[in-house]
């Protein structure tokens, strides 16, 4: 019996069932998550260990820097004696014990007492400046009398450090030039040797008086007259063995006189140039150098 298909009958379709949606794909994404942050806290708690010789290290790097103890922690390192036979960790700043109760009092008189252990170190900073730069006046005032121009220069220490103000007037300049008068030549002459010794860098600063350039002059105003005298005089200075790499030339016009414009001596004294032998203490130090001065001239005059 033939098993061929009828030619008018068609085939029955397979049933195809519809593809299941997976309601669970979440819980691919949470597990990811779960992993990262158990990576993460691992991470973290390894961090956490503390490497007791690099601290060691460190803590005695502070200890000698500060010149005063600082926080540490009990065991034992290479280093030895930072971290030896300290039964807990100690804040010896303060002098408590975490187990103790800390007073209030107790708090304030640490705080105190650290407050004045680096004032004092920094009065003690700003005072070695101070006497340093004092011997480089002392110095450059010899030298100038010496060569017989006792009064060219006017001196100050400053938060900067020692300014030598030398007036440009008819002795290191003519009006409005800034070719270097023979007398200007000697003076520069003159100091060059003790700043050459000096370790400190020097700003060189060109300052104007009040009264205009020429109109249709070689000028076209005081700024450019008082930056060119400033780089002649840093030219001088290399020519006569001051290293080049420690200075600096600036022009100030007229914006810094020494002087206020109703005194009779504006016109020649804030036609000058400075010479600023910087301070190297640091920031807090330096603010205290002005007071210094005025106090030692308090006490010389």
């Amino acid at each position: 019996m033939s098993t061929a298909p009828h030619p008018g009958r068609k085939r029955a379709k397979k049933h195809e069932e519809e593809e299941h949606e997976n309601h669970e794909r979440w819980l691919v994404s949470y597990a990811d998550m779960v992993t990262l942050l158990m990576c993460l806290f691992i991470v973290l708690f390894a961090m956490s260990q503390v490497d007791q010789a690099k601290f060691a290290a460190l803590s005695a790097g502070l200890s000698a820097s500060f010149g005063a103890p600082i926080n540490a922690m009990p065991g034992t390192s290479p280093e030895g004696s930072v971290l030896d036979a300290l039964p807990s960790a100690v804040d010896i700043a303060a002098g408590i014990a975490p187990g103790e109760q800390a007073s209030r009092e107790d708090i304030d008189a640490a705080a105190a007492q650290a407050a004045a252990e680096r004032a004092q170190r920094v009065a003690g900073e700003a005072q070695a400046a101070y006497d340093d730069l004092a011997e480089a006046r002392a110095k450059i005032e010899a030298a100038l009398a010496a060569a017989g121009y006792a009064g060219a220069a006017r001196f100050e220490i400053d938060e900067r450090g020692l300014v030598v103000h030398i007036v440009a007037d008819q002795v290191l300049f003519d009006a409005e030039q800034a070719d270097l008068r023979p007398e200007g030549a000697a003076i520069l002459d003159a100091v060059a040797p003790t700043l050459i010794g000096l370790p400190n860098e020097l700003a060189i600063e060109g300052h104007a008086n009040h009264l205009p350039v020429t109109r249709g002059g070689i000028w076209p105003s005081n700024w450019e007259l008082s930056a060119f005298r400033a780089t002649t005089v840093v030219r001088y200075l290399a020519t006569g063995g001051v290293p080049e790499t420690r200075m600096s030339a600036d022009g100030y016009s007229s914006t810094e006189p020494l002087v206020p414009e109703s005194d009779p001596t504006a016109i020649t004294v804030n036609r000058r140039v400075d010479i600023v032998v910087l301070s190297t203490a640091s920031a807090e130090a330096n603010a205290l150098l002005p007071g210094i001065d005025a106090a030692h001239r308090g006490v010389t005059e």
